[in-house]
């Protein structure tokens, strides 16, 4: 089977998931593509963002569609923040991969933070912590710059953090978070890609591999949106846990093998 074959699976599988527990895709492709091993990390985190940046544009369209309460005001705050927090993020990865070109470390780096992030979302999303309802403006912009900054520098595209940030600080019930998450990770992963086009050497990846890339990415996000509109807020919670756990043991068996 051919690698641009298995990437289309891995990335359907993932964005599904990811449209609707509202990680965004990236949490899991990233992990995945790391685990065969068959490209470095600047372009696997290039794929990912690839495929998270069409997924979140797909489930935004149809979340809308479906009738999804939005609110812009909120929604446009956080993805302003997420634009800047993107450029910062890929600025510190490109800086980082320069320091370390073969990427073993840069590897870790992405796998410890995103551990740490993991840990702290399961903790949320069992209610050990209680949420707080936060109205400030500015609030929202540094929440924006902190999601799009994460997602970008790990490659994740998001992530859990960013739905149990905005159910913490917002007091968002879960599924209406997953939407926000989605839209922010829409703007960050924009940014990402945009500035790679435009900084980078493009000519270091295998382009050739976005043409199974985006499909999925497509498919992934319709089927996301059309589970998502079905499920309840407690469905998507079990989902949630359990793609943390998931993606936490990948992580976890992926940095012990770089050790």
């Amino acid at each position: 089977m051919s690698v641009g074959i298995i990437y289309f699976f891995i990335i359907v599988f993932a964005n599904t998931i990811g449209a609707v527990s509202g990680m965004g895709g990236g949490v899991l492709i990233k992990p995945m593509l790391d685990l065969i091993h068959v490209h470095p990390v600047a372009a696997i985190s290039f794929y990912s963002s690839v495929a998270v940046l069409t997924m979140s544009f797909v489930s935004t369209y149809r979340q809308v569609k479906n009738g999804i309460e939005v609110k812009w005001p909120f929604a446009i705050r956080l993805s302003l923040g997420a634009v800047l927090g993107g450029l910062l993020g890929n600025y510190l990865f490109e800086w980082i991969l320069k320091l370390y070109p073969e990427g073993r470390e840069v590897q870790l780096i992405q796998i410890i933070l995103t551990v740490i992030t993991l840990l702290l979302s399961i903790i949320h999303s069992y209610d050990l912590i209680e949420n707080r309802a936060y109205q400030g403006k500015g609030l929202t912009l540094i929440s924006g710059l902190v999601l799009g900054f994460l997602a970008s520098l790990l490659g994740i595209g998001g992530g859990p953090i960013n739905v149990a940030l905005l159910m913490f600080l917002f007091d968002i019930p879960i599924k209406r978070a997953t939407v926000y998450s989605i839209i922010t990770i829409l703007f960050s992963q924009l940014t990402k890609v945009t500035s790679i086009f435009i900084v980078s050497d493009i000519t270091r990846f295998d382009l050739a591999i976005l043409y199974y890339i985006i499909p999925a990415a497509i498919i992934g996000g319709l089927l996301g949106a059309f589970i998502s509109k079905k499920a309840s807020d407690k469905s998507v919670n079990v989902l949630y846990q359990a793609v943390i756990i998931l993606v936490l043991l990948l992580n976890i068996y992926n940095g012990l093998k770089l050790i």
